[in-house]
């Protein structure tokens, strides 16, 4: 298939995912989506592969409506799924607490949140369906307001130290360590802060991998963290592509956070996408779709010394070529985004572009890596 009809699958990159899947969490989708896309991102994952994102689809034009919160018991171990399900079917945001309340220890309780004109009963009815659950879970629906649940979003997000001398830290936090290596991030509702396993699991490869003024490609880059960090582990450029206009404006903001310099991070959505309007402020034209570098291109091949794709299972697989075309012979690909059961997959697919692979695994999720093939 074509490389841009997978690029929509490049807005699933990374939100807020915690590493205990009963922790307190919030989680957000961010970027376009349509039921048949969750569908087929069902379809072709196996129930336990999905990553815990949250959908933001709904708040987009009504940052100040309000909303209905509603409540939703169910077994543990089909949380994660009926989570993601949800954000398919409508809702705008899920989160879970283990000691939230629900008395059966068998049982969990997952919040979230819904645009006040959807058929929430139908809603939940469909999410369930497509799990395979039997029963529709109990519920209970109550009235709030945009602005709370946002607020509950901002305070759920702490300092995170990767390693030891390397902290991710929200922009209204105060860096525990200010010697320390701190990358700053305000994820803008949609995007990581750096917590979930695969985004600590990129870090600590990029951290091995940068030795100083190389050319590094974040492919699927979100909030931007792994170009930011890149460029202040000691990399000369940092280009980061996704298809989501927000994805590049969150990214353009951190970039602005960290004091990173504008020719040193270039930024561009994907073919076919229409920058939002503040990306004009700028300098750039109505008529091109990156930041910092002209047109929306599609990545040079063979440019990069480091090329690093955390994003999902079926992406990875369908755009391996196209992924491993942008890096130089002999040059590092780090692949991620992917649970350790799904590693033969992702193995098998790669190995013919990279030799001396090595897998890295934190909590049930991977990180690839090898070198690319000097004789492709």
């Amino acid at each position: 298939m074509a490389v841009g009809h997978f690029f929509k699958h490049l807005s699933f990159t990374l939100s807020r995912r915690s590493m205990n899947p009963y922790r307190s969490q919030l989680i957000l989708y961010t970027g376009p989506l349509s039921l048949t896309h969750c569908k087929q991102r069902h379809e072709l994952t196996t129930p336990t592969s999905t990553k815990p994102t949250i959908s933001l689809s709904s708040v987009h034009g009504s940052i100040n409506s309000s909303y209905l919160s509603v409540r939703i018991r169910c077994p543990k171990h089909v949380a994660d799924t009926l989570s993601e399900a949800l954000l398919c079917f409508g809702a705008s945001s899920t989160s879970m607490d283990e000691e939230d309340g629900c008395k059966n220890s068998d049982e969990i309780c997952i919040d979230s949140t819904f645009p006040e004109f959807p058929d929430v009963g139908v809603c939940i009815s469909q999410a369930a369906d497509s799990i395979g659950l039997k029963e529709i879970p109990k519920y209970e629906i109550k009235m709030g307001g945009q602005n709370d649940w946002i607020k509950k979003y901002l305070e759920s997000f702490h300092p995170v130290e990767v390693t030891e001398g390397l902290w991710v830290v929200p922009e209204w936090r105060t860096p525990p360590d200010v010697q320390a290596t701190n990358i700053i991030l305000n994820p803008k509702l949609a995007f990581g802060t750096g917590e979930h396993p695969t985004t600590v699991l990129c870090l600590l490869l990029l951290q091995g991998l940068i030795k100083g003024d190389e050319v590094f490609l974040d492919y699927g880059t979100g909030s931007g963290i792994l170009a930011i960090a890149a460029l202040k582990f000691g990399a000369a450029l940092s280009v980061g592509i996704d298809i989501d206009p927000q994805a590049i404006e969150s990214a353009r903001y951190n970039a602005a956070l960290n004091n990173i310099e504008y020719e040193k991070m270039q930024l561009h959505l994907v073919p076919g996408q229409t920058c939002p309007p503040s990306m004009h402020e700028n300098g750039v034209g109505k008529d091109q779709t990156s930041f910092g570098a002209g047109p929306g291109l599609m990545p040079e091949k063979d440019k990069y010394d480091v090329v690093i794709a955390n994003i999902l299972l079926n992406p990875l697989l369908e755009l391996a070529e196209h992924i491993v075309s942008c890096a130089k012979p002999g040059a590092v690909i780090g692949i991620s985004g992917i649970l350790s059961e799904q590693l033969p997959y992702i193995i098998d697919r790669y190995s013919q572009y990279l030799e001396g692979i090595s897998v890295s695994e934190m909590d049930d999720w991977a990180c690839v890596s090898g070198s690319k093939k000097r004789n492709l």
